[in-house]
């Protein structure tokens, strides 16, 4: 009777384990992944009794390429091959409408953002997709600055600290964190949950779960609570919501097929020139991020 409790309990600890699934990074040197991102961002803000709205649409192209690896992590280079920003008022209009790969030489916003492509960054990423380390971004934040043409110091320090809070290491980290940090540090099953967290101008408390798992893909679906603290020279913005995701990898390499992110966050902005009033603000966003098959 001994022996057979033995039998059943090793037969329980067995299936319980050929149930788990360690779903993490696997990539090799000479990788290469490239992704759409499309990401569509409504503000609302009412002044007055009246509601001010303004969109902001981009698109871009990131490429990855893994340069090394070790036992834990991976070294991979991230470069935009394209960028297109625009962003229109509801009172004012067009207020930006740039395509990075159209090139004008009399533009300086179109010349800054033709810059930045093909600029490897150079980043340290976990088999969980936490990215430990980001180099480069100093770098490609001078050459943008640079090409804004702009001569007094002044203005140029200006424009570089502004740079810097979109584009600098420590930005490009967290940008990149909400694509890649996806993965628990054990081996997991379908329904089980795990938490991360990234930080920056829009900090995320992440709840991920595994919902289905194939020979072919993990889906995941992720929940977080959200905070937006973004300080500027001329306003700060502060908000609080919720961001849910859904997301399909690839089992084999672990990288990213296909990710949507919803998003919606509500709060105030308080701007220099109105003192302290502060103006009920809401911001509602989608971004799609899909591997393009090379």
């Amino acid at each position: 009777m001994k022996k057979l409790s033995y039998i059943l309990v090793y037969l329980l600890i067995n299936t319980t384990l050929l149930g788990q699934s360690t779903i993490q990074y696997d990539l090799s040197p000479g990788d290469v992944f490239t992704i759409k991102q499309d990401a569509n961002q409504i503000i609302t803000q009412e002044i007055d009794g009246a509601s001010h709205e303004i969109t902001n649409t981009l698109m871009g192209i990131l490429e990855f390429r893994v340069k090394g690896n070790t036992n834990n992590t991976y070294a991979i280079d991230v470069m935009f091959k394209d960028l297109n920003l625009k962003m229109i008022s509801s009172i004012q209009g067009e207020l930006m409408n740039v395509h990075a790969k159209d090139f004008e030489q009399d533009d300086a916003q179109s010349k800054i953002f033709n810059s930045l492509l093909d600029v490897p960054i150079q980043i340290i990423l976990a088999r969980s997709g936490d990215i430990l380390d980001v180099s480069g971004g100093d770098s490609l934040v001078a050459k943008m600055a640079d090409a804004s043409g702009l001569e007094d110091e002044f203005s140029l320090n200006m424009m570089t600290k502004s740079l810097e809070k979109e584009f600098g290491s420590e930005a490009l980290s967290n940008s990149y964190k909400q694509l890649t940090y996806l993965y628990p540090e054990t081996p997991i099953e379908v329904g089980d949950s795990w938490k991360n967290e990234y930080t920056g101008k829009l900090k995320a408390h992440n709840t991920w779960t595994l919902n289905e798992i194939t020979e072919a893909c993990a889906k995941i679906e992720g929940k977080a609570l959200v905070v937006m603290d973004v300080v500027e020279a001329s306003s700060t913005m502060k908000l609080e919501g919720i961001q849910n995701s859904s997301v399909i990898t690839d089992i084999t390499t672990g990288f990213v097929k296909k990710m949507t992110v919803h998003g919606l966050a509500e709060g105030y902005t308080t701007m220099a020139q109105m003192g302290d009033q502060e103006i009920p603000t809401i911001i509602k966003s989608t971004i799609i991020y899909e591997l393009i098959e090379n």
